[in-house]
């Protein structure tokens, strides 16, 4: 990936969110302060800064869900979103949607699963089949 995307967000509890996105989602800590840590997710900078996360309202109509707005996350190739839904599920984590697939058949079908992280922060990660579908229309 030649222009990896940089977010920068707040978590309440910097142990928590290090458990949450390095531990269990894989992502590989970089730098970091007392107040802030960096972490490699999925190829992107997520930069983890100690205060109040963003506010967030179920406004996103996709499909037959209402999706919490603003959230971010990541697409990824579906093997790799499977073992990471497997392992979101063994470790408990409450679901907002639950791993699931959409537009099944049509142009852009896609898996998908949306879950907060410890501080609040929601997150939607979805997988396909082929990657070259991520902008088909």
């Amino acid at each position: 990936m030649p222009n990896p995307f940089h977010l920068a967000i707040n978590v309440t509890d910097l142990e928590a969110a290090r458990a949450f996105y390095g531990t269990l989602l894989g992502g590989v800590e970089g730098r970091s302060t007392e107040t802030w840590v960096d972490f490699d997710f999925f190829g992107h900078q997520l930069s983890l800064h100690l205060g109040q996360p963003f506010a967030t309202q179920a406004t996103g109509k996709v499909g037959d869900h209402m999706v919490p707005m603003p959230h971010f996350g990541v697409v990824l190739p579906l093997p790799l979103w499977r073992d990471l839904a497997a392992r979101i599920e063994a470790a408990g984590v409450a679901f907002v949607i639950p791993p699931s697939v959409r537009f099944e058949g049509a142009p852009g079908e896609q898996w998908t699963m949306f879950f907060r992280d410890p501080c609040g922060n929601p997150i939607e990660i979805k997988g396909f089949a082929d990657m070259d579908d991520v902008f088909a229309g």
